[in-house]
């Protein structure tokens, strides 16, 4: 009798064999949604680990197409989707209601728009499975907020049921077109001119050239409609695919990206030809008001490297639990130990700064001012570092693997590849990082995480004895350089600045995590971040883990 020596989770449910989900979800949502979404939860982990994950790997396997013209020869720019990225898109949009349930009531029986938390934490749980979908979803709810924001109400009225609608046949999704070739992370050198019209609409002329979901229903679009220079010149429209009489905007789509990942989903090149649009929000305004269409899309760029790293991990201990090497399973040995707990680590700081930050997000959106200067850091916050550990965790677990890792036939190929996307897309790493600064500097960003930091220790599980002092000691440095480097404007230290606070922001979650949700496993990972994250080291000195290391993996287990 054979004996397969293949570890394959096939068929787990990522819900309930993931050891934190259920109480950090009981901990952030409200008793009466939780017991409603309960289930939802169960059948959805149990989707990502079977059905949902063989339509993610197809899907991913075949790119969607894109045909210019059709067989008459007329110019038609249709993109052609796999049948398991169009059943994946259905699940989402419709089942799920990813993209309409922060907006409208009736989503999922809930008789009430869900708060920011229940979103993420769906979404969180979906991404495990599938990546590139995420990203159309994301826009789609970011169009709906910005929309509602700053768009007249007329018009409002006549699209936001477009894009909420329930059912996918009449869902018209989003998409955000800003990138051109001169203009990537500079938005202030964007070359598209906006053009007024008699009929007191506008005209879009230009190229824009990354624009992912490219046949979307609508996409916001930022255009030069003014003489002056730079950001001034720039306001924000809205562009439908189709006009009111049905035709074809006037916009084709040139060319698919052949990207390293996300490939079930598209992303193109765009030129418009006299598109009509609509302004949205006031002239020459249009970056600002873009600006909080890309925070709610770095925010879900951080809320998806987090589920990454969740699936990550997720695999890498189911694997080295199974797999038998030299006699020992492979989670006994010290070496696998250790970067497990690494791997854990990153991953679990990335869940619990997502779930603070829906919490300041929902309180944001109701007004509170001290909200929305938390909101304004920690944004860039898990944008910047959960999106760049994203990428080694994922590459960890390719290892954890070892050579089925690196195949395409196995999960782990597909994570790390999706996960360089998130250190990119709605501003790389630097530039992310040096948005943290501008939070400090012209914001109370910074007072505001300080505060909430010592508010979250206050009533979280207190650390040892023996490491109070250096906690304190690490906490006040971190945001003194915070503040040093924000004044004297010392671009060189932003990523350091970011990283720093982003840890302080994780351990103090983690800490309140482990009093609120009864998780004392929580306040072990938050001395894990302490210890190696924030603390002096000698690295040649010798360090003990096994303490620590033994508790993490049996309650993981």
């Amino acid at each position: 009798m054979e004996t397969n020596n293949i570890p394959d989770s096939r068929g787990s449910n990522f819900f309930t064999q993931d050891p934190y989900s259920g109480a950090l979800l009981k901990t952030y949502l409200p008793a009466a949604l939780y017991a409603h979404l309960l289930p939802v939860f169960n059948e959805l982990g149990a989707a990502v680990g079977s059905r949902l994950d063989e339509l993610a790997d197809t899907a991913d396997k075949n790119p969607p197409v894109l045909s210019v013209r059709d067989r008459q020869g007329q110019d038609a720019c249709v993109i052609s989707k796999h049948p398991a990225y169009v059943e994946l898109e259905k699940m989402a949009y419709e089942t799920l209601g990813l993209a309409a349930m922060s907006h409208r009531p009736g989503v999922l029986g809930w008789d009430q728009p869900f708060p920011p938390a229940a979103k993420y934490a769906l979404s969180h749980l979906f991404v495990q499975a599938e990546f590139g979908l995420c990203c159309p979803v994301s826009m789609t709810d970011s169009l709906a907020r910005t929309l509602k924001k700053f768009g007249d109400p007329a018009l409002v009225e006549q699209v936001l049921p477009q894009v909420t609608a329930p059912d996918f046949a009449d869902l018209q999704q989003g998409a955000m077109f800003m990138t051109e070739q001169a203009a990537g992370s500079d938005v202030s050198a964007t070359q598209v001119v906006a053009t007024p019209h008699d009929d007191g609409h506008w005209r879009l002329t230009g190229d824009k050239w990354f624009c992912s979901n490219p046949d979307a229903g609508f996409a916001m679009v930022l255009a030069r409609s003014e003489e002056a220079e730079g950001l001034k010149g720039v306001s924000l429209f809205l562009l439908p695919r189709t006009c009111a009489d049905g035709t074809l905007n006037q916009y084709r789509i040139l060319r698919l990206k052949d990207k390293l990942g996300t490939r079930s989903m598209a992303s193109g090149e765009i030129r418009l030809e006299g598109a009509f649009a609509w302004l949205v929000g006031t002239r020459g305004k249009g970056f600002q008001q873009m600006a909080d269409m890309i925070n709610n899309s770095r925010l879900s760029n951080g809320m998806r490297a987090a589920g990454l790293m969740r699936r990550a991990v997720s695999e890498a201990i189911y694997f080295s639990s199974q797999r038998k090497a030299f006699g020992k399973r492979l989670i006994e040995m010290p070496l696998m130990q250790r970067q497990l707990v690494k791997m854990m680590t990153r991953a679990e700081q990335a869940r619990s700064v997502m779930f603070q930050t829906a919490r300041a997000l929902e309180k944001a959106d109701g007004g509170d001012a001290f909200a929305k200067d938390l909101l304004r850091i920690l944004t860039p916050l898990i944008k910047f570092r959960a999106c760049r550990d994203a990428r080694v965790v994922t590459g960890d677990a390719m290892e954890v693997r070892g050579g089925c890792g690196y195949i395409e036939e196995w999960t782990e190929p597909r994570l790390m590849r999706d996960a360089h996307l998130g250190s990119i897309w709605e501003g790389t790493s630097n530039i992310v990082a040096l948005d943290v600064l501008r939070a400090i500097r012209k914001s109370n960003g910074l007072s505001a995480l300080q505060t909430y930091v010592q508010t979250l220790l206050e009533n979280g599980l207190p650390c040892d004895a023996s490491l109070v002092e250096l906690q304190a000691d690490c906490i006040n440095k971190t945001f003194a350089l915070a503040r040093s480097v924000a004044d004297t404007e010392d671009a060189v230290m932003a990523r350091q600045v970011g990283s720093a606070l982003y840890h302080v922001a994780a351990l103090a979650s983690m800490r309140w995590e482990a009093a609120h949700a009864g998780l004392e496993t929580r306040a072990i990972l938050a001395d894990q971040i302490l210890i190696h994250r924030l603390a002096p080291r000698d690295p040649l000195s010798q360090t003990k883990y096994e303490g620590e290391m033994q508790a993490l993996l049996a309650y993981a287990l």
